[in-house]
Order: C-alpha cells, then sequence, then structure tokens
C-alpha cells in the first residue's frame, strides 16, 4: 500500500514529495513464488526465464516510475542474496551498500561484489536485449556506537579506506534503538519526527549529510 506523506501532512514545511511502500506479511513467501517461476524451464529456455524473473521488478518499476515523476525510488533489500534481493539489483542503477562496521559483515563485502558482478553478467547474457550496469556509490556504515564524538575503537579499526574495495561514505548512522525502534511503528521516516528536539536533533542532521553526500555522490 502507497503512502502519500505530502498528502497526510507529514511533511510540515519541508516541502518535497514523498511515498512510501512498506512490506507486507503478504510477501513473506515471495522467494519461493519466484523460485517457482524459475522451475520446470527447459535447459533452452532457462536463460530466458531467469532473465524475466529477475526483471519482474525493473519492467515494473521502470513504467511507474516514469510515471509517477520520481526523481529517485529506494529500495531497501534483506541482509542476503536472493531472488527478491536480485530483482533489486537488476532494477537499479545505483546501489549503497549498509554494513556494521564488524568482521563478518565487512567480510561479506567482498562476497557481495562477487556475487554482484556474477548477476549483472548473467543477466546481460541472458537478456540480450537489454543492458545492466549498476554502480555502486559506496559503503554507509550503520549502528554506530558513538563514545567522546566518535565511533568507539574496536569499529574505527573496520572502517579505514584500505579494508574495503568500494568507496565509502564519509557520513554515518549511529544506533539509537529507542528512535529507530519507533520508527516502524510510527510509519514514518525518523527525520520526519520530532525533528527539532534532542536527540532527534542529532540524529536528523547525520541524515541530512548522509543525504547530501549522497546526492553529490549520484551526481545530482
Amino acid at each position: 500500500m502507497l503512502r502519500d506523506l505530502k498528502a497526510e501532512g507529514r511533511l510540515g514545511d519541508k516541502g518535497g514529495c514523498l511515498h512510501l511502500i512498506p512490506s507486507h506479511l503478504g510477501l513473506i513467501n515471495i522467494d519461493l513464488d519466484l523460485a517457482y517461476m524459475l522451475s520446470g524451464a527447459a535447459p533452452n529456455r532457462l536463460h530466458q526465464r531467469r532473465a524475466r524473473v529477475f526483471g519482474q521488478l525493473r519492467s515494473r518499476l521502470n513504467a511507474y516510475a516514469t510515471e509517477a515523476g520520481y526523481d529517485y525510488v529506494l529500495i531497501d533489500c534483506p541482509p542476503n542474496f536472493n531472488i527478491v534481493t536480485k530483482n533489486a539489483i537488476v532494477a537499479s542503477h545505483q546501489i549503497v551498500i549498509p554494513a556494521k562496521p564488524d568482521y563478518l559483515s565487512t567480510l561479506g563485502i567482498d562476497y557481495l561484489l562477487r556475487s554482484l558482478a556474477t548477476l549483472v553478467r548473467e543477466f546481460n547474457e541472458d537478456s540480450k536485449s537489454e543492458v545492466i550496469e549498476p554502480r555502486i556509490l559506496g559503503v554507509i556504515f550503520t549502528m554506530i556506537q558513538i563514545l567522546r564524538g566518535r565511533p568507539i575503537g574496536v569499529q574505527r579499526q573496520y572502517m579505514r579506506a584500505d579494508a574495503i574495495a568500494v568507496p565509502i561514505f564519509r557520513s554515518t548512522v549511529r544506533e539509537n534503538k529507542t528512535i529507530f525502534g519507533d520508527a516502524p511503528e510510527d510509519g514514518i521516516p525518523v527525520v520526519l519526527e520530532r525533528p527539532r528536539l534532542e536527540p532527534y536533533a542529532t540524529i536528523v542532521r547525520e541524515m541530512e549529510s548522509l543525504a547530501g553526500e549522497f546526492l553529490k555522490r549520484s551526481g545530482v
């Protein structure tokens, strides 16, 4: 269900227009449904079917986004490389990788990059008529624990540029279980919830910095 936050009066005097399409429990088996669409294909038609399944979101989103006149469509993905994530990647022009600065999360970035390269190559080979070239804008470190105005030492060691094979955003997202934990129930982004009150104001300033860096990296 699409929510128009401007029509609901949620944007206040910030201007612009923001639509949210949240996930739904009815999508719990979407991976199985998409996998079923891949099954049973003859070997000579598997490539064609795979391109169609992985391009489901792309084909529908391109038509709708053009009609609606969106500047950006942001797609949040699950933390795995399943068919849903592959659909999102095929539909995307640019990719941002959120990661927690710890050993396992940063280790997973290399796996993601290899999987991404394989997906792009196979989709382009399968599709034949359509070529995708998603560009990685960089890694955004999240769940940052701040001490004396900077990330704690155990996290800083995983935030070095020489430890990651792709660019790293200067902006980060700090951990705040109370504020971010309430956002799904409220149904609106954190930056629109009491933005002038602390500690919301600090989060809003950091999010605005992140948004500005994102726009700069994306070429706007």
